[in-house]
């Protein structure tokens, strides 16, 4: 039977001389794996430029439940994503979303309105004009509460954030997994904030580090067989 489906690119993998198998995060289905035959030959009506890390697509599939490889009838770019590629710190952070969103997506149930918010933080990105530099710390934690471990509500006196509680404390936990002062601050102003009021926010290059590494260590907590990601390193370099 045939579906329409929006979807999110995640990953591509050769697959024999001419095709591709495409890891694709869609409305209807959650993440799901299409062999795109004869792709990679010129006159194919599907390009391998249209299917680039995060890009946004409108399809129509075929789909049989708890069948390994699915199939696609029709595919388009819809919206364009025109800035993410022509901007390198859009581009780091697009590639640490993708990794982020490959290595939490595979545990999670068929969920519309989790869909809707990546598509439309995607769409976000591609058309700020304004700093990206906050961009991955604000999606993380936006993220997280559709992962269901969202932080626990702040108090006026807390300092520190526990991240194997997901709670904030007005002192230092018994374990060594919490954030510090700084960080939970920072934190903590960016969970109140808005996609656009988190560009005036200025957080130093140190913290911002830190934030991060905290941040993925709270995703390796609370997520089973979460591999940490490697794409943090360049977009480090590249907000430095």
């Amino acid at each position: 039977m045939l579906h329409k489906t929006r979807g999110i690119i995640l990953k591509c993998t050769p697959y024999s001389e001419s095709s591709l198998v495409v890891q694709i995060f869609t409305e209807k289905f959650g993440v799901q794996s299409y062999l795109l035959q004869g792709v990679r030959k010129n006159k194919s009506k599907i390009r391998t430029s249209m299917l680039q890390p995060l890009h946004l697509l409108q399809m129509v599939v075929y789909h049989k439940e708890n069948s390994g490889l699915q199939r696609i009838s029709e595919l388009r770019n819809e919206p364009i994503l025109n800035q993410i590629s022509m901007d390198v710190i859009k581009t780091s952070v697009s590639l640490f979303i993708c990794e982020l969103l490959y290595q939490t997506l595979k545990e999670q149930p068929n969920d519309e309105e989790l869909f809707e918010f990546v598509f439309h933080a995607i769409e976000l990105l591609d058309l700020n004009e304004g700093s990206n530099a906050n961009y991955h710390l604000w999606f993380m934690l936006k993220y997280s509460k559709y992962l269901g471990f969202y932080p626990q509500e702040k108090n006026k006196n807390d300092l520190y954030f526990d991240l194997k509680n997901a709670q904030f404390l007005n002192k230092m936990p018994e374990h060594p997994l919490f954030m510090n002062e700084k960080c939970t601050l920072v934190m903590q102003l960016l969970m109140s904030s808005t996609f656009e009021e988190i560009q005036d926010i200025k957080i130093q290059s140190e913290v911002r580090k830190q934030l991060l590494m905290d941040l993925i260590r709270y995703y390796e907590w609370h997520i089973p067989n979460f591999k940490g990601l490697k794409s943090h390193h360049v977009l480090e370099e590249v907000l430095n």
